[in-house]
This record gives C-alpha cells, sequence and structure tokens, in this order.
C-alpha cells in the first residue's frame, strides 16, 4: 500500500472539543503543558500522529495533526501551527454553534489558501435539534472556501461518530496533493529545546524538500550556519526527512535563544539550506481583506503598523499601500511590508497580518517579491511590476518576465530562487520566455530584450556622441567607454555581453577605442583651413615637402597636423621632417626594390633613386631599419632577408 504523508490542523473556538476530539481520534493528549492541564485549555500548539488506511484507493494516510488553542489570547500560537498545514479539521461545538473564534480562524485559514476541511460537529450528543445545528454552520459556510466540507456530527467522549469522521478525513485526504518535494526545504521552527546529552532539538513541519542527516543547514533570519545532527519522523529516527511531515531536528552548534535577538534558535525561526538565499528586511506583497461581514468595517491604513504572521513568526512590520490610501472589507491591492530586521520568506508565501494590539486580525497577503527594495517602490516600473505579479501570483512566467522587465537583467540562479517553485520548472519557464523573444539569455544572466535593446541603443549613443563632439578622434577610449556604460547597466559583468551585442549593430572596438565602423576622423571646423593647407603643402612635392618650421606657423597648424598624424594621413619621421602615408609608402617601395636588385646601396645612391634629400632619407631609412625592412652595414643599406634567387623558393 502506497503511502502518503499529511499535515491536519484543528481550529475552532475554545472549548467546542479540539484537543478531546484529537485525543479521541490518536490516542495522543496534545495537551503537554502543565498549566493546560491545570486550567483545562489549550494554550500551546500540541502535536499527534494518525494513520489512516484508504482500502479504495491503496493509499496509506500517514497524517500528523497540529491541535491549536482555541482562546482569544492565543490567537498568535493557532497562526503558528497551521502556516503549513494540507488540511483542517474545523470543530463547531453543536450547542454552541458559530462563535467569534470559529470566524476569525476561518479567515486566517482561508488568508493562508487552505482549501480542504472537514467540519467535526462535536457535542452532538448535547443539542436537542442536530439536523438544525448541521444546517446552521452549513449557511455559515455558505461564502467560504468550506462551502462544500463534510459536516460530521461527532461526541468524541462517546466515540460516536469517530468512524464517520475517519473516513470523511479518508476522503478529503484523496483529493489533497501530496506535499511537493521542490528541492527547497524549509522547516518553521513551533517548537525548541534542549536536552542533556543531546543538545538544541528544534520540530515543526518540513516543507519544500529533503532534509539529509549530517548535512549542512543554516537557521534563518540570523543566518546561524549548522549542521542536522539528528532527524525524526514522530519519535522515529530516520537518515532522511522528507516534505509533509512533523520533523525533529538536532541542530549542532546553535543554542537555544533566552530571550529575542539573542543568538541562538528560537519559535518563529527556519531550518533551510545555505544555498537558498538570506533573509531581507523588504516584502513585496499583495494585501486582501475578507468581505466576510463579522470582519468588521475598520479600513486597513497606508502606513499603519500590522504583526506579520509568517510560518510560525510574528513580527511586526509598518504596511504601505500602493494606489490607495487604505483598504477596506472584500479589497485587495499590492504593497509593501518593512520590517526592522530581517525576515525569511518565499514568493509565493502567503501570511497573515493583525494588529498590533494582537486583538484581531485584519488581512490575509501573499509575498510576491522577498528582496524587495523600498527607493523605488512608488516609481511607475515598480507599480507595474507588482501589479503584473499580484494579478498572475500562480504563473513563474509571468512573474519572471515582469521582475526582469523591471530590473532589466538577473543572474539565472537567484531568479525567484526563494519561491515556491522547483529549478526544473524555473528553468521551463525562462526557456518558453527565451523562445517567445521575451527574454535573451547571456552566460549565467537573463536579460529581458526589450531593455536590453534600449541599453545597447543608449550604449551606442555614447560612442555617437562622442564622434559628434570629437570627430577628429578615431573613437572613445575604452576605459572611458566602460565608465560610462556601466552606469547603464545592474552589473559591471554585462559588459561584455553588451560589447558583443554592440558589435552586431555596428560598433567595434579598434585598438583602444570604440566606434562605429563607419567612422572616419575628420577635422572640426575650426582646424580645416590649417588641414586643407598643410595637406596642399605637403603633396606639391611628396617626396621633398616642407620642413616643420615652415609648415607650422600657428597653434591651430600644430593641432591640425597632428590630427593628420594620429589619422595616418601623414607620418611624422623626426623632429623636422613629415611625409604624405602616400609618399612615404612610395618611397619605400622604391627603396627596396632598388635593394633586391643591387644588393646593397649607400645613402647617396638611395638619395638619388628616390629623387630626395638626406633630410627626409636619413630619418626614413632608420624608420624602416626599425621596421626591420632594412638593415644598415657600415656604409651601406641592405634588405633585412633578401629574396630567394630568381625562380627559386626560400625552404
Amino acid at each position: 500500500m502506497e503511502t502518503r504523508h499529511f499535515i491536519i490542523g484543528t481550529a475552532g473556538h475554545i472549548d467546542h472539543g479540539k484537543s478531546s476530539l484529537v485525543r479521541a481520534l490518536t490516542g495522543t493528549d496534545p495537551d503537554r503543558l502543565p498549566e493546560e492541564k491545570a486550567r483545562g485549555m489549550t494554550i500551546d500548539l500540541g502535536f499527534a500522529h494518525l494513520v489512516l488506511d484508504d482500502a479504495a484507493s491503496g493509499i496509506r494516510c500517514d497524517v500528523g495533526i497540529v491541535d491549536v488553542p482555541g482562546h482569544a489570547d492565543f490567537v498568535k500560537n493557532m497562526v503558528a501551527g497551521v502556516g503549513s498545514i494540507d488540511a483542517v479539521i474545523l470543530v463547531v461545538a453543536a450547542d454552541d454553534g458559530w462563535m467569534p473564534q470559529t470566524e476569525e480562524h476561518l479567515q486566517i485559514l482561508d488568508y493562508l489558501g487552505v482549501r480542504n476541511a472537514v467540519v467535526a460537529l462535536t457535542k452532538s450528543d448535547l443539542t436537542e435539534d442536530l439536523e438544525d445545528a448541521v444546517a446552521s454552520v452549513r449557511h455559515v459556510l455558505q461564502d467560504s472556501p468550506f462551502a462544500d466540507a463534510a459536516i460530521v456530527p461527532v461526541a468524541a467522549p462517546h466515540g460516536i461518530g469517530l468512524d464517520d469522521l475517519r473516513a470523511a478525513l479518508v476522503t478529503m485526504l484523496r483529493s489533497t496533493p501530496p506535499p511537493a518535494d521542490l528541492g527547497k526545504p524549509r522547516l518553521p521552527v513551533d517548537r525548541v529545546f534542549s536536552r542533556q546529552g543531546i543538545g538544541t532539538v528544534v520540530t515543526g513541519t518540513l516543507t519544500g524538500g529533503k532534509f539529509p542527516r549530517g548535512g549542512a543547514a543554516v537557521v534563518q533570519p540570523h543566518g546561524q550556519a549548522t549542521h542536522l545532527r539528528g532527524l525524526q519522523h514522530h519519535h522515529s529516527s530516520v537518515e532522511t526527512a522528507t516534505p509533509g511531515r512533523r520533523t525533529a531536528v538536532n541542530l549542532a552548534d546553535v543554542a537555544v535563544a533566552e530571550r529575542e535577538h539573542r543568538s541562538g534558535v528560537a519559535r518563529g525561526d527556519v531550518v533551510t539550506l545555505p544555498s537558498l538565499g538570506s533573509a531581507h528586511d523588504t516584502l513585496d506583497v499583495v494585501i486582501a481583506c475578507s468581505s466576510r461581514e463579522s470582519r468588521g468595517d475598520r479600513p486597513l491604513r497606508n502606513g499603519q503598523k500590522v504583526v506579520w504572521h509568517h510560518g510560525s513568526a510574528g513580527i511586526e512590520a509598518r504596511l504601505y499601500l500602493q494606489g490607495v490610501r487604505q483598504l477596506d472589507s472584500g479589497a485587495s491591492a499590492p504593497a509593501q511590508l518593512r520590517f526592522r530586521g530581517k525576515v525569511y520568506a518565499f514568493s509565493g508565501d502567503r501570511f497573515v497580518l493583525r494588529d498590533v494590539a494582537r486583538q484581531r486580525t485584519l488581512a490575509g497577503g501573499l509575498v510576491i517579491d522577498p528582496d524587495a527594495g523600498r527607493a523605488h517602490f512608488r516609481k511607475p516600473k515598480f507599480r507595474a511590476c507588482l501589479e503584473t505579479c499580484a494579478a498572475n501570483a500562480g504563473d513563474p512566467a509571468i512573474l519572471m518576465a515582469a521582475l526582469l522587465a523591471r530590473d532589466g537583467a538577473r543572474l539565472r540562479e537567484s531568479l525567484l530562487l526563494k519561491s515556491r517553485w522547483s529549478a526544473g520548472e524555473l528553468e521551463t519557464a525562462a526557456a518558453g520566455l527565451i523562445r517567445a523573444g521575451s527574454l535573451r539569455a547571456e552566460g549565467p544572466w537573463l536579460i529581458d530584450c526589450a531593455w536590453w535593446e534600449s541599453q545597447v541603443a543608449a550604449a551606442g549613443s555614447l560612442i555617437r556622441s562622442w564622434h559628434r563632439a570629437r570627430p577628429e578622434l578615431p573613437g572613445l577610449d575604452a576605459a572611458e567607454f566602460q565608465s560610462q556604460a556601466a552606469g547603464l547597466l545592474p552589473d559591471k559583468r554585462l559588459l561584455d555581453p553588451l560589447t558583443a551585442s554592440l558589435a552586431a549593430v555596428g560598433f567595434i572596438r579598434s585598438g583602444r577605442h570604440f566606434r562605429h565602423v563607419a567612422h572616419r576622423p575628420a577635422l572640426p571646423p575650426q582646424l580645416q583651413v590649417s588641414g586643407a593647407r598643410l595637406r596642399a603643402a605637403l603633396a606639391r612635392n611628396p617626396v621633398e615637402p616642407p620642413g616643420l618650421a615652415e609648415l607650422i606657423t600657428s597653434p591651430l597648424d600644430r593641432q591640425a597636423l597632428k590630427f593628420l598624424c594620429d589619422t595616418g594621413e601623414a607620418v611624422q619621421l623626426d623632429e623636422k621632417a613629415v611625409l604624405l602615408s602616400d609618399a612615404l609608402e612610395s618611397l619605400k617601395e622604391i627603396i627596396t626594390s632598388h635593394l633586391a636588385k643591387t644588393g646593397g646601396a649607400t645613402a647617396s645612391d638611395l638619395r638619388t633613386v628616390t629623387s630626395t634629400t638626406r633630410r627626409i632619407l636619413i630619418p626614413l631609412l632608420e624608420r624602416m631599419d626599425r621596421e626591420g625592412l632594412t638593415r644598415r652595414d657600415g656604409d651601406f643599406r641592405r634588405l633585412r632577408q633578401p629574396p630567394p634567387p630568381d625562380g627559386k623558393q626560400a625552404g
């Protein structure tokens, strides 16, 4: 028989028999504290274990039960217990009927996304009209997620209806999806204690993945490193803890926190893997207020201080609504929660908001971005992102596209890492967006295509603007370009992909400059007269042009000559001689051809051959020596590598 694991919580008003029902079903008394025994009421969370066999489907349901307090003063404990449940037993006493805490518990379950329930109508032996009691509960549930839930009359002390309740639970669990293994294990800590010879032990409901015994772990939100010394499911040691089960973990090198904000582990912390990100002080969320009449008409106000209940934690935060000043019953809106310290949450996590006096439940919500920023919260691009995510919170592809449209580029490994989607689901979403042309992959980066095109265009504009401002230069200095382009990007590591994309649209790196392929250096207007005069003077007698003293008559002439030399149009041989580049190449060809025929020649011979003077010839020959074309041999110049004999090739 296949075994599936589930967690079921209880819910309901105080003294409606939740703990008695758990005791009758499981044989375990969930009230474990002496104070609970003395007062006859549940104060903190209690736990029990139940096995239900479903003969029709061949499935054995291994169920961990979390019993919660029903008193108004202990709602924070109730929320801590139902944060990770798969289903609920909603307990209503037949003689009392629907009560205030029943209603508040129902709203909390709704906010947390619990959709599977069985109603246990307890104390059914104490009512004169059982049919009316059932109808009354059905009426109250009609506008709730549990409108179609089975209602089972029971009288736990007498064993009445327990088999019917077990059967209803089996039917409910038959259609309840088993807990998913996303490869992202989290254990919200709801109990902490220390045992002599063992050390610190924490318990909670493991969700999202597996824990291996001996594996590395971290306690969030403080980031305390630890490892999983020992693991148990229902008092039995295991090598691997699996999701959807009550789990006890023996933590190494972590103490029990004795008071708030002290180093150590406490209820509200989360045990998880070091690879699953870190805690943060701001969350982007979507908030919803119940439309049920019993909630009251007090709106949720912008800037209001609230208590954020998530997992087993209850932490004060400041709420900032986006687009509205207050949130009334039945309304929802994107918002941001800001904390004094850090909290650890995933995109897709549900939570409950209560007032700071801890007297009433205000709203519920869903985490959109667990690593949100405060500075740009109200900017249009960030608002559009949050609104899109809020409307499509269950679609990883839409969230991924919206976050990248907002941020431009993100490292693939970190995008939605802290989310309720597996790595495989995120990879599938990214691949679909890439195929659709919404995203592009550049090494480890995922990039929004529209944003990337705008950044490439902006980087190209930097180079074009430089060409317009300094047309005499070959391009924008590479170091200067990288400095300016880095301001366009969220991370300097994107500079290489940016350069590659620029090349695809006609911008290249040439030497130490970036330029457009069509750019040719040109004299700026103020130098054009000087440039034209210099070109004409050098061209009148290319092999014997005027000396520098005759050419340069003003600072503008000097700037124009520098431009001609920088662009390669002219070459300065020494402090006296300048040639046009074409004339230089012509003279070099004449000299090498003559030396190839004669084997060697003196400067006097070469002066005659080139029809130039020693003022030009000597610095020219020295240049050819440096370039490796010729070598000096006494009074002779010879080719450095003479050509092979006619008709033969060098071996």
